[in-house]
């Protein structure tokens, strides 16, 4: 990078840092929004999987919501973790994890062997300090978070929280499973909102109730739409896997598929989800000036976590779906950097469709930038929401803000210097779809500052 160029990015990242923003989709915790110990900031999920590859012999996440890691448990992963930490410094999510633990709890020495406990121990120090969660996203200039409404506690934090259901996945793909969206009506018939089930499935917890007929799968979709709470969440949350071949299914033939469900195959598991899917949509598409739908696309189940994949297939049924669906609006978590030019395609010619941040795969400083560059050069500002941290604690929202901020400002400088932009031009640009974007789409609302 040339001096003159780096004192640009730099003096950006200065001025990007005292813009008001918002970060649309989180997995905080209401009442335990910060990390618990060292482990939420070292053992988060994507740093698990840097772990993994270096050979480290761990690759699940530790005990997860609503159950939470015992001390014994976190410190068992921690030292098992620790040794494989030299072999990952090169990666994004270390630097991530090292401006977290310099700039908010001023450690810079290595974590070694020996000295992780008094890290752990100063980090769960402060575990219980609403304050000092606060304050950290007070440093962020972050208004407003968005997180699953299962999370939500008891209201403790309404002040600085707004919700998204996570409820059900009709249209995932588990691990070795072909009736995943019956199953997943199954598990909420009758029930009310609940965290969603975990990826990677397994061995699933029995259901109250067995869906056998195509009027049971009505009965139970219409349980699910008029249960999801549209006066406390802006947005429902959920994955569109790659795998399936999405359709519009008729009545006689989900009746038949139905009919073979303890045989079902691949076949089975599209006329399921698709079938499934189209009525959600339809339905929630009743709701439309109450709720946006959220979905991910571009990251599969592997055995512990997820890979990236997608086809052109997948996206041109997607264009499709949203298209059929004209009432409700479709916003996409995008873990695919090759995708990304196609959705802006779609996204310019579908009114109802939007895109957001950069999700799981994608949040790697490259990745990041040519997300932004092209989305900048592709849609207008008021289709694109520019953050969001997908955190599990304010921590992790930290570093990702951090990281996201600098790739911002590379990609502002160098449309600065080409000539397309002003420097009020770019922060005119960087407010849009930090801050104004997430109100008008989402119906995020800032806090007093």
């Amino acid at each position: 990078m040339r001096s003159n160029n780096r004192v640009l990015v730099e003096e950006l990242e200065e001025a990007l840092a005292e813009l008001p923003m918002f970060d649309a989709h989180t997995h905080l915790v209401g009442g335990r929004l910060g990390a618990r110990g060292l482990h939420d900031i070292l053992l988060y999920h994507m740093v698990i999987s840097d772990l993994y590859a270096a050979g480290c012999p761990s690759g699940a996440r530790l005990t997860q919501f609503p159950g939470w890691p015992t001390q014994e448990e976190a410190h068992q992963r921690l030292a098992e973790a620790i040794p494989y930490l030299r072999f990952i410094q090169n990666t994004s999510c270390f630097w991530g994890m090292r401006l977290i633990l310099q700039n908010l709890y001023d450690w810079r020495e290595p974590i070694t062997p020996d000295n992780w406990r008094r890290l752990d121990e100063l980090i769960r120090e402060r575990a219980d300090d609403r304050a000092w969660w606060y304050s950290i996203l007070d440093r962020l200039n972050i208004r407003r978070t968005c997180t699953e409404s299962a999370r939500r506690g008891q209201g403790e934090d309404d002040c600085r929280l707004q919700y998204s259901i996570e409820w059900c996945f009709f249209t995932r793909c588990q691990w070795g499973e072909f009736d995943t969206a019956l199953y997943e009506l199954e598990r909420v018939w009758g029930r009310p909102p609940e965290p969603p089930s975990p990826i990677g499935g397994g061995q699933r917890p029995a259901t109250e109730r067995t869906i056998r007929t195509l009027d049971d799968v009505h009965a139970a979709m219409a349980h699910y739409v008029n249960n999801i709470p549209y006066d406390l969440v802006i947005s429902t949350a959920t994955g569109v896997s790659t795998d399936i071949d999405y359709r519009v299914v008729s009545d006689a033939e989900m009746t038949a598929a139905l009919s073979r469900r303890t045989q079902a195959g691949s076949a089975e598991r599209d006329t399921y989800s698709s079938y499934i899917n189209e009525a959600f949509l339809t339905a929630l598409e009743k709701h439309g000036r109450q709720i946006v739908f959220q979905f991910s696309l571009g990251a599969e189940p592997l055995p512990f976590e997820t890979g990236s994949r997608l086809s052109q297939r997948t996206i041109g049924q997607v264009a499709e779906m949203i298209a059929r669906h004209s009432g409700l609006h479709f916003q996409c978590f995008l873990a695919s950097r090759h995708a990304n030019q196609s959705l802006c395609t779609l996204a310019r010619e579908l009114p109802n469709f939007s895109l957001i941040g950069y999700w799981w795969h994608s949040f790697f400083p490259d990745i990041i930038r040519q997300v932004i560059a092209e989305r900048l050069d592709m849609l207008p500002v008021n289709k694109q929401v520019g953050f969001f941290s997908d955190a599990y604690c304010v921590e992790w929202t930290y570093g990702k803000a951090l990281l996201a901020r600098k790739q911002l400002a590379r990609v502002l400088a160098e449309k600065i210097e080409q000539g397309q932009y002003t420097r009020n031009d770019a922060l005119a640009i960087a407010k849009a779809i930090l801050f104004e974007t997430p109100q008008t789409l989402l119906g995020m609302v800032p806090r007093n500052a």
